[in-house]
């Protein structure tokens, strides 16, 4: 059995527990099981979350983990001497460290980022690059691996990073298997953006949304205004002036968000060759999806593949 250790500490923030559940649910699908886990903290016993939950845990002991996984809270965490020594110590015996959302800066108090990349939730980044100038920052990352440390953006990103875990653990199969049985639309890749289109075009009808929504299920469509208009029960005038008054793009800009956000989910999960994933996603071509990523991103899609498979 590996040992999955989960460290909690007063005002931690109970969502980053449901990382716990993926490794649950790996053992409920994997013969015979292969996580123990448990919830630690400094001293053991009942620990108040950042609101009305309170939840029972261990103390850290010499027990030897496999993984152990720092919660974040709401703020950014105030860490002990002592629990910032015994992570120093764990650091070098364990295989994975890992830390969820400001998690990270219990790890970076500990001195254990230091020239490493490491993300956390988007809005805690500045802070953490000001606080530590001597850690790579990504934020714009769902989590990402270096070395034996792993950390991770956002509580539910979290969940992302556990079932990466899994993956290398168990193999792609029992992953999905797992991201299927906690109803995940799909698992999202480290290298995934923390930023979603649909959220940050935020439209605030459901003609719009149904639109948008109608968009991303058929992106390799033409998708021009006269379709996205029926799709919304409008007329094409009607449906351009309410698009930009809503969402504050013009519907041309949105759908070419949504087929850069496809492109590079697809360039994340798999092996297809750029010219499958321009087709799959509407750009029709590799030179059109390359001038789009350049002005997106900055960089063509072979650096972006290029850079997860370093990641």
């Amino acid at each position: 059995m590996q040992r999955v250790g989960f460290i909690i500490y007063p005002g931690f923030q109970i969502i980053g527990l449901a990382a716990a559940t993926a490794f649950e649910v790996a053992n409920l699908v994997s013969d015979p099981p292969v996580y123990d886990v448990s919830v630690r903290s400094e001293a053991g016993g009942t620990i108040r979350g950042s609101d009305a939950v309170s939840v029972d845990s261990e103390a850290l002991d010499d027990t030897h983990f496999d993984t152990l996984i720092v919660l974040g809270g709401t703020g950014i965490p105030v860490s002990s001497p002592n629990l910032l020594e015994y992570i120093r110590a764990a650091s070098g015996s364990v295989r994975r460290l890992a830390s969820i959302c400001t998690g990270a800066f219990v790890l970076a108090d500990a001195g254990l980022l230091d020239g490493r990349r490491a993300t956390t939730h988007w809005l805690m980044s500045p802070e953490l690059r000001t606080r530590f100038p001597a850690i790579k920052v990504e934020e714009d990352r769902i989590f990402l691996i270096d070395g034996a440390i792993w950390t991770s953006a956002g509580m539910s990103a979290g969940i992302d990073l556990a079932l990466a875990m899994i993956e290398k653990d168990l193999g792609r199969d029992i992953a999905r298997s797992v991201a299927q049985k906690l109803v995940l639309y799909h698992r999202r890749a480290g290298g995934q953006s923390q930023h979603s289109t649909l959220l940050a075009l935020e439209p605030k009808s459901d003609r719009i949304q149904s639109a948008m929504d109608y968009a991303r299920r058929n992106l390799r469509n033409t998708l021009a205004v006269e379709e996205l208009a029926e799709a919304a029960h409008l007329s094409p005038r009607q449906f351009s002036r309410l698009f930009r008054a809503e969402t504050g793009d013009s519907p041309a800009k949105a759908i070419e968000k949504l087929r850069l956000e496809a492109a590079r989910l697809m360039l994340e999960q798999g092996r297809h060759p750029i010219e499958v994933i321009a087709r799959e996603t509407g750009f029709d071509d590799r030179n059109r999806m390359r001038r789009a990523f350049l002005r997106a991103y900055g960089v063509p899609p072979q650096d972006i593949r290029r850079n997860l498979a370093e990641a």
